[in-house]
């Protein structure tokens, strides 16, 4: 089956997602005496602390998207269509709740028991450690259709249900019974929450209305309208000041003194949507919200009147980016559009409006502003302080423009001392980034192009500039002079532009949904590129210059330069930076044209995946690899395969085992008998211990135990018979490698005199040497060979004859070998020092 995906990239990290629309769950650890808050990023969840909002844990995916969450003391579960999933150290999934028949839309952990309702009408009471039902009880939406949930403070096994009718229901979960019906106040109810004080409670109605309501006596205590809508969500203070807060479906908050029973401060544009959950800590005056803007906010009640501020935030994208950049050659900080954003998931919030484009210098960010950009819409383009993290000093906008004229496109030079910024109505200019001030124009009568300026770009030693219009015409303006010198016609008008300044290749966009790369040296188009399927958003060159890889409308990534590969992913339709690996930087991969009507299959998201496992190559691509030859010329050399401690350490091998040889323990004198024994007769005399049969034996080994052959001496004896020698060491098992050790010269003389297996020796790394393979083994064996055998080598006429052919081959292939060395240095040298 083949591998679904790219060949060439992997998922890495999604960057960016913290929360969306669904309410989050607040739980307290006792051990770590820390609040953490659970939030949904779609079919996983993140777990935050609310000290540090830092992010503690990303739980393994679900199936569908998280539909609601809640949390008890040791569990986080979490509702993914008719299916609820309890969670352990908010990540592994540790048991299944099966049984709805339709979407679960709210949860409620009440001791050891889940309840759950769903769009059907089933309330469902679960087993938390069984995961078996223990109640279930059903709704007819038409006229009860459960809406909010909710266990009254001390009311033991009792549920008070809400409805979108507007009608409360008090049931008791145990004996399965309806204790009472209240009929509500005209409105359907979409929230319920506890008070601190005992039987009363917080009801948040469709119209925007609130009531304070006593469930025992069935008495209405007060009630507050907000002129914002429905009552998204409610939260009441525990830690003295009685409060309740309230949210609303256009992102305020309202905070409403219960003693007063007014209105005493409000929160306005608290998130840029509805506050989908408000929750304050217990006994602290903090609260937590959260809200489909991709933020979580930690509010801080700390000033008179009781209003409040914002303590801490970890927010992303509220829409899609629309520009991305890297800030810095470390690769650690990314700069997309609004945000500042570090991989180590530390968030800034810059306040720009709708921005069109962006560029970028480290150079000089230290002395002045480093960063310039164009907003959609505006004429002026802003500068930005990536080290203050605030707005720049300088407004940038050309003199004696018109009012309808836009800012489309930026460039900020190499040195980081001016900003090339391109306008709608065809006009270039150059700014001081320094000062701000304006220094000038390129084009006769002040513009530069008949139409839109699409893109422009300065090359890496400040000699051109390079700019594209919707005119169809690509022209190289000098720097300095702001002259032009040269105008190319493209087959379309560009949309996108990219200079790689080291390589001086230029990668432009067409509107026809093709690829033009330009080189700016011999200005001539050099490649062109086709495969998109709808307009190209966004391109980027790779640090070396060998991939360009392009996003575009059809969803896909592709990969131009080598062959053309696609990988579809999801649409980026919420709020995140997203970042993949480059297979190829790791190892192999077999690349391979792909045809022309290929359809890449879907991809999802890196970092909310159910599983981060790599993916193998099948059998298919490893066959479409390319395969090296064994020999690429030759006029080259190839060196073996094996490790360099099998062949390099030949001629060291005496004292390498002489170094390593184990040092023995001093042994300990046999211990003589207390009685010594004697012999019997007049004399005495002492009895000598008797000897082993070993010891007797002699020490003296047979001629015939030596004279055996080593395997590798008997592969040479045949290959001297056949006159047939392996070209490389390879070629043969392990005999003719000799892996046993070298060292132990399986090459003997028998008999004393010339043997033929030295002559056998001498042809073998002859012949090694002709086809130029396993270099390096053959002058490792053949230096062993000559530090062993040179004595008996000098006494054979035959055997040195051999050896003086095979000095002339080792000369000439070391010349040989040392002027393609010498010229490859010298090419080098010049590449290096000549002026191109």
């Amino acid at each position: 089956m083949p591998r679904s995906g790219s060949s060439l990239f992997s998922g890495f990290r999604v960057l960016g997602l913290y929360s969306n629309h669904v309410p989050h769950a607040l739980r307290y650890h006792l051990k770590h005496r820390e609040f953490y808050v659970v939030t949904s990023v779609g079919r996983s969840f993140h777990t935050f602390n609310v000290s540090r909002l830092g992010i503690v844990s990303v739980s393994n995916c679900l199936a569908d998207d998280i539909t609601c969450l809640a949390a008890d003391r040791m569990l986080v579960f979490a509702a993914s269509g008719k299916m609820i999933c309890a969670f352990a150290r908010n990540k592994e999934v540790v048991m299944r709740y099966h049984g709805h028949k339709q979407e679960v839309r709210l949860l409620l952990p009440l001791g050891d028991q889940l309840i759950s309702a769903d769009s059907g009408g089933d309330v469902v009471v679960w087993s938390i450690t069984g995961g078996d039902i223990y109640l279930q009880l059903n709704f007819d939406p038409g006229t009860f259709d459960v809406s909010a949930m909710m266990h009254p403070s001390t009311y033991l096994n009792k549920v008070l249900l809400g409805s979108s009718q507007g009608a409360l229901q008090l049931w008791n979960i145990k004996t399965s019974k309806l204790l009472f019906t209240f009929p509500g106040w005209s409105a359907g109810v979409t929230v319920l929450q506890q008070s601190p004080a005992v039987d009363v409670v917080g009801v948040g109605t469709v119209t925007g209305r609130i009531i304070i309501h006593n469930i025992r006596l069935d008495e209405t205590l007060m009630s507050f309208t907000q002129d914002w809508g429905p009552i998204s969500t409610l939260a009441f203070r525990t830690d003295g000041p009685p409060i309740v807060a309230s949210g609303s479906p256009q992102g305020h908050i309202a905070f409403w003194d219960l003693e007063s029973r007014q209105l005493v401060a409000q929160q306005r544009h608290a998130h840029r949507t509805a506050v989908a959950a408000a929750t304050f800590l217990h006994g602290e005056p903090l609260l937590v919200t959260n809200g489909a803007d991709n933020a979580i906010k930690v509010w801080i009640f700390e000033q008179e009147g009781g209003g409040a501020r914002l303590l801490r935030c970890r927010q992303g994208h509220s829409g899609p980016p629309t520009t991305i950049h890297h800030h810095g050659n470390d690769g650690k900080n990314i700069l997309s559009a609004v945000l500042v954003l570090s991989l180590s998931f530390s968030l800034l919030v810059l306040n720009v409006s709708r921005p069109l484009s962006l560029s970028l210098c480290v150079t000089r960010q230290s002395d002045w502003d480093g960063i310039v950009a164009c907003h959609r819409g505006r004429l002026t383009a802003t500068t930005w302080s990536y080290q203050r993290c605030t707005m720049g000093a300088h407004h940038l906008k050309p003199p004696f423009v018109g009012k309808d004229a836009v800012a489309t496109a930026v460039d900020i030079t190499s040195c980081g001392n001016f900003a090339v910024i391109g306008s709608s109505c065809g006009r270039v200019d150059v700014y001081n980034l320094q000062s701000g001030l304006h220094r000038g124009c390129y084009g006769d009568g002040e513009k530069a192009h008949s139409g839109v300026v699409r893109g422009v770009a300065t090359d890496s030693l400040n000699q051109l500039t390079l700019s594209c219009g919707s005119d169809w015409l690509l022209k190289f303006w000098r720097f300095k002079t702001r002259k032009q010198e040269e105008m190319l016609k493209l087959g379309a008008a560009p949309a996108l532009m990219r200079l790689h300044r080291d390589s001086g290749m230029l990668a432009m966009a067409l509107d026809d949904f093709t690829l033009a790369v330009v080189d700016i040296e011999t200005r001539r188009i050099v490649r062109k590129f086709a495969g998109h399927h709808g307009n190209i958003t966004d391109m980027t060159f790779s640090p070396d210059g060998r991939w360009l890889v392009t996003t575009a409308m059809d969803c896909t990534i592709r990969n131009p330069p080598g062959p053309p590969l696609a990988v579809l992913y999801q649409p980026i339709t919420t709020q995140l930076s997203f970042l993949r690996n480059n297979r190829s930087l790791c190892g192999p991969v077999g690349l391979r044209p792909l045809p022309a009507d290929y359809h890449p299959v879907e991809e999802t998201l890196p970092g909310v995946t159910e599983e981060d496992t790599e993916q193998e190559v099948t059998s298919e691509e490893t066959n479409d690899a390319y395969q090296s030859a064994e020999q690429l010329g030759v006029e080259l050399v190839t060196l073996s395969l094996m490790p360099e401690s099998r062949w390099k350490s030949l001629l060291h091998l005496d004292a390498i085992k002489k170094r390593n040889k184990p040092v023995a323990p001093p042994a300990a004198p046999p211990s003589a008998p207390f009685f010594l024994p004697t012999v019997p007769g007049l004399t005495p005399q002492f009895q000598l211990p008797p000897t082993t049969k070993q010891e007797t034996e002699s020490k003296v080994l047979p001629w015939g135990s030596l004279a055996q052959r080593s395997e590798f001496g008997s592969a040479l004896e045949s290959a001297l018979e056949s006159g047939s020698f392996p070209s490389t060491a390879t070629a043969t098992p392990e005999g003719f490698l000799g892996q046993r050790g070298f060292g132990s010269s399986p090459v003997t003389a028998e008999g004393g005199g010339a043997n033929n297996l030295l002559l056998a020796f001498i042809l073998m790394i002859d012949r090694m040497l002709a086809s130029r393979r396993d270099f390096d083994l053959a002058h490792a064996y053949l230096a062993l060979f000559l530090k062993l055998h040179l004595r008996m080598l000098s006494q054979d006429a035959v055997a040195m004859e051999a050896l003086l052919r095979l000095s002339s081959r080792l000369e000439s292939g070391w010349t040989d070998l040392q002027a393609s060395f010498n010229q490859s240095l010298c090419l080098l040298s010049y590449t290096k020092s000549a002026l191109l």
